[in-house]
């Protein structure tokens, strides 16, 4: 068997399957469950896959880490979303992290991941069973969460699906403005933007948005296993933070698979095509 997502323009992208584990639905989404050929088990919502477990690093690096090494001092973190857990286990692999807040919309998606899925390596359960001194989870609106604090946070790491659905309000200007005065000065905010080549109006959107409320904002892209890659990410910048330049010795100490911070500055190179629409100088 196969499982094909298909994205626009006829493009696709598919892994051999050997079965299905699970197929559910929630309040919010569809789940299921595969068992890949070769790459573990995959999770998918509503019709597009999220991860799948050999190479779910290959986001979850990049998504968490560029934007934690380049804060100063990043002690209080809020993951929104990212019920499988792989974005929280990044964020606590920095001893520098105090505590770490993860609000997941959907408990129905976070059961699934607890059961079936090895993402968390025991970081969900941990927290689950009040064993993780260092984490709490929220089970609520990432949206609703937000609103109303006030420089709460370091660093906001949006772990979402793509921006239609129960996702849609959190690439909107009223959510960046929340989140802009939940962080601290100098905060960080950073979240997923969908296929550079074939989301680039998402990507415009989203950016433009953001730019309307951030002190700065920056445009970056990664190869991602499992998804239309290159993959872009958006980060926001509130006072005086250079994502450009990070804690190469903080980052040292993480041993990681994907994302290398000796060479941070390969995260930005974006088609050219795409430089001009975000209307980058450096494209002529």
């Amino acid at each position: 068997m196969e499982f094909v997502e298909w994205y626009p323009r006829g493009y696709g992208v598919g892994f051999k399957v050997r079965r299905k584990l699970y197929e559910g639905t929630s309040r919010y989404q569809k789940i299921e469950v595969y068992e890949t050929e070769g790459f573990g088990r995959m999770l998918v919502l509503d019709g597009t896959i999220q991860l799948v477990e050999d190479g779910e690093a290959s986001y979850h690096e990049p998504l968490v880490h560029p934007a934690l090494l380049s804060h100063p001092h990043p002690r209080d973190v809020l993951v929104v979303g990212g019920g499988d857990g792989g974005a929280l286990r990044e964020v606590l692999r920095h001893p520098e992290v105090e505590r770490g807040v993860m609000v997941e919309l959907d408990e129905e998606v976070l059961r699934v991941s607890v059961e079936l899925l090895n993402v968390g390596k025991g970081v969900l359960e941990r927290v689950l069973a009040g064993r993780e001194p260092r984490a709490e989870l929220r089970v609520e609106s990432g949206a609703e969460y937000v609103k109303g604090k006030e420089a709460a946070f370091d660093a906001i790491v949006v772990d979402s699906t793509d921006p239609v659905g129960p996702a849609a309000v959190l690439f909107s200007e009223r959510f960046f403005e929340d989140a802009y005065r939940a962080l601290r000065d100098p905060g960080i905010y950073v979240t997923q933007a969908g296929s550079v080549y074939l989301f680039t109006d998402e990507l415009l959107t989203a950016y433009r948005r953001m730019n309307r409320v951030f002190d700065r904002v920056l445009a970056y892209s990664f190869p991602v296993i499992g998804y239309a890659s290159p993959w872009a990410f958006l980060v926001g910048v509130k006072g005086e933070v250079d994502f450009r330049r990070v804690n190469l010795e903080r980052g040292r100490g993480l041993r990681l698979e994907y994302y290398d911070p000796e060479h941070h500055e390969t995260l930005f190179q974006l088609p050219r095509y795409t430089q001009r629409l975000l209307g980058f100088k450096t494209a002529k």
